[in-house]
């Protein structure tokens, strides 16, 4: 019988205990049923569970653990009473000492794995704030006609369905307190059925909120999101298609609405607009620029190169402390946004430029200098391309900050080859109670 008419297994309906042998990447407890891998969401390792079965698949089966019979002494109490249903964390259930050494374990398996080596020595692992750091979130919206009322949040664990939820810890506090009032003004809209999302983004003071809708708002709604952001004291922008359709309807003052955020090791202030990438962990992101930065051992006279620089987060930093900073950034916008950071921080040592750093490079004025440092903060697909570009200016010292371990060490692996020696690196808990491994690698010149 083909696929396309074979049956759906039926699932067993019935609990089944098994032992956790260990904890998979993606933070689930990993046991073996006949021999089959099966894994289990809400299990840690060491632990004996009853599991329910959510799906059989050809080389193995994944479940929920619905009894935990023996615990783990690393288990905890969630901080978050929807942590069972909501998918935005995937492991408040374990203590966060030992979420931070699984994420080590997954560096260090990595880097074994993709490059054949490991650091010199390991950097202790950098972490902030656990609960209410996110300063950016794209919560998803539904008017959901059987509960009376309009969800705002994240999907559920492994569905596609709004998690039914009421406050959200991990968010910065002021916005997680938004979300009920949030959906009863929506409650209240003639467009309700017709509002997907709504984009956050806080700044040190401002909290904008970009509301996209499929369907033109009518002047009453727009009142009514007005008057929301007057009693709460939020900048709001409508977003009625693409990106580039984003729109400020309050406050009417351009400087009311403008984010920004200070980095006071370093005195300088960094101007935003909500759509911008910026890190999620602010209190992290104050630890983690002056980190890469000492790391460095930038010089009064170094000439230092930022790539994927963004609006500046590293680069400006960097010009209060080298003779001289480039910073490359491929979206334009970016391009701007840092060179308006620099005028408005009073450095005049620092420059950028827009280039597509996985293309040919040859021609970039940028690129015909030399350089004594190197800072890459690229995106999960790693910095393959430029890495095999800038080894040619034979600076002494690299700093990679990454978001994924898998592209880090596929790039130290490059690196290596190129002469460089992996000195040190160690994880940023920048996303705590997930899975998200951030991490930093010092790479010097043999």
């Amino acid at each position: 019988m083909s696929k396309k008419y074979r049956k759906k297994q039926k699932l067993p309906t019935e609990l089944v205990q098994l032992t956790i042998e260990s904890l998979s990447h993606e933070g689930r407890g990993v046991g073996r049923i006949d021999g089959k891998a099966v894994f289990v969401d809400g299990a840690l390792a060491g632990e004996t569970v009853e599991m329910q079965y959510t799906s059989k698949r050809g080389k193995f089966d994944e479940g929920r653990a619905v009894n935990v019979i023996e615990a783990s002494p690393l288990r905890v109490t969630p901080p978050c009473q929807h942590f069972s249903l909501c998918g935005g964390c995937s492991m408040q259930h374990l203590s966060t000492d030992a979420q931070i050494e699984h994420k080590q374990h997954i560096l260090q398996e990595q880097f074994e794995h993709f490059a054949q080596t490991l650091p010199e020595q390991w950097l202790p692992p950098l972490q902030a704030d656990l609960l209410g750091y996110r300063r950016k979130a794209r919560l998803g919206v539904r008017h959901v006609i059987k509960k009376g009322r309009t969800l705002i949040g994240f999907r559920e664990k492994y569905s596609n369905f709004l998690a039914d939820i009421t406050e959200c810890p991990v968010l910065r506090t002021r916005v997680s307190d938004l979300l009920m009032p949030m959906s009863q003004l929506i409650d209240s809209m003639e467009c309700r059925a017709f509002i997907p999302q709504i984009e956050v983004t806080s700044g040190d003071e401002v909290i904008a909120l970009i509301v996209r809708h499929l369907k033109p708002m009518c002047q009453t709604d727009r009142e009514k999101w007005i008057e929301f952001a007057k009693k709460h004291e939020l900048t709001i922008y409508l977003q009625p298609k693409g990106p580039d359709t984003v729109h400020r309807i309050w406050p009417v003052e351009a400087e009311l609405a403008q984010l920004s955020y200070r980095l006071d090791s370093f005195n300088v202030e960094l101007l935003q607009k909500p759509l911008d990438f910026a890190q999620v962990n602010a209190s992290i992101n104050q630890k983690m620029v002056p980190y890469a930065i000492e790391l460095l051992d930038v010089k009064p006279e170094d000439k230092v190169l930022d790539l994927f620089c963004g609006l500046g987060n590293f680069t400006i930093p960097l010009a209060t402390k080298a003779k001289y900073v480039v910073g490359v950034e491929g979206v334009q916008e970016m391009v701007d946004r840092g060179a308006q950071n620099a005028r408005h921080n009073g450095l005049d040592n620092v420059e950028f430029f827009q280039a597509d750093l996985t293309s040919d490079l040859t021609n970039e004025a940028w690129n015909q200098q030399q350089y004594d440092k190197i800072l890459i903060d690229p995106a999960r697909s790693g910095a393959l391309e430029v890495i095999h570009n800038i080894v040619k200016f034979g600076a002494e010292k690299i700093v990679y900050v990454s978001c994924n371990p898998a592209t880090l060490a596929r790039d130290t692996g490059e690196l290596v080859k190129a002469g460089y020696k992996l000195c040190k690196a160690g994880v940023m808990d920048m996303f705590p109670h997930t899975t998200h491994v951030e991490s930093i690698a010092l790479f010097e010149k043999n």
